[in-house]
């Protein structure tokens, strides 16, 4: 019997509710888990309640109604926030508990804390979750970091929130029935190797994003009155987008986003290409710089981020679209 042939009901605590969170919830319950919910907002628990979720009001509820051994997954800010959460479960969790971090921590942080909560008996998991709000639907990608047998007792949940092989052929040469990757869910390696991987992940977006946006910026300045007239074209953004979703190399799901975005609004007059950047893309730099690797595309389009705060373009603008489209991310309020 292989590991996906295995597949029990089991319960996971969540704690914080926001987009992704709190539709993580939904697919598990959808999948015959069950789950205990809590977040400083009341009515967002009351909700998940209304659909199947057992609420709790405060932390130390949110404990007491977890069965021995405790899974309790973490999905609030990376930094302070998740800091002191998992610290604060700590003190209320017991040898042989789990506590996951799913969110986008620094992977140094998640060696650290693993180091602490061991002393404990606390068993500690970092999982890179890429899939943002069209996680319920389509599956959540996850890059997890920490001890074997940890990882293997979750199974169930990972297999659940995972999208599965769907409708995408194996690669040539891919046999091993027992390798998790082409099922949407990895095992990367001990504490801090999930979001390490994550982290290259969002720097690898970056980029792509960039490439993408930079290019559509072209296309529509293609008439300009800069270019002599017979070099100018009055190009369809919406209809290049489509097309190349269709056959085309540079086809992908953020393409499939951007056409949604072009449909839309091809102006992207509803936009200011303020592009925020959530940190990853700073970590990945910081990596690089360690490994001394070179990383000219992927710094390149943190800096466009950093730029497209004092002035934007309709290449920032359609950056903001896709981040709005793939993680229903807002564009910061400027100031004055």
């Amino acid at each position: 019997m292989t590991i996906f042939e295995r597949r029990k009901s089991m319960q996971l605590g969540m704690i914080g509710l926001g987009r992704m969170g709190a539709n993580i919830v939904r697919r598990l319950m959808r999948g015959g888990h069950q789950c205990v919910v809590f977040t400083r907002n009341p009515d967002t628990v009351k909700q998940l309640a209304s659909e199947g979720a057992t609420g709790t009001a405060s932390l130390d509820d949110f404990v007491d109604k977890l069965s021995k051994p405790r899974v309790a997954w973490v999905m609030v800010p990376a930094g302070e926030a998740t800091e002191q959460t998992v610290l604060a479960l700590a003190e209320r969790m017991e040898t042989g508990d789990i506590i996951i971090d799913g969110g986008n921590s620094y992977y140094k942080d998640d060696v650290r804390r693993a180091k602490v909560l061991e002393g404990k008996g606390i068993h500690y998991l970092d999982v890179g979750t890429s899939g943002g709000i069209w996680g319920l639907e389509r599956g959540y990608c996850l890059m997890i970091g920490g001890e074997s047998d940890t990882v293997k007792h979750l199974t169930p949940i990972f297999k659940t929130l995972a999208p599965g092989r769907g409708g995408i052929s194996r690669t040539p040469g891919r046999d091993d029935a027992d390798c998790t990757a082409e099922y949407g869910y990895l095992h990367c390696g001990p504490n801090g190797a999930g979001h390490f991987v994550k982290m290259i992940h969002n720097g690898i977006e970056y980029g792509l994003m960039q490439a993408y946006a930079e290019g559509f910026d072209i296309l529509r300045n293609a008439n300009t009155n800069e270019l002599p007239e017979d070099h100018r074209y009055d190009l369809n953004v919406a209809d290049i987008a489509e097309v190349w979703r269709r056959g085309s190399v540079i086809g992908s799901w953020l393409l499939d986003l951007t056409a949604m975005a072009l449909i839309e609004n091809p102006t992207l007059s509803n936009y200011s290409g303020y592009v925020q950047d959530s940190g990853e893309g700073r970590w990945t730099i910081m990596a690089a710089i360690e490994e001394s690797v070179p990383v000219d595309v992927l710094s390149a389009s943190l800096f466009a981020r950093f730029r497209s705060r004092q002035g934007n373009t309709y290449a920032e603008k359609l950056l903001s679209a896709m981040r709005q489209k793939f993680g229903g991310h807002t564009e910061q309020k400027q100031e004055g």
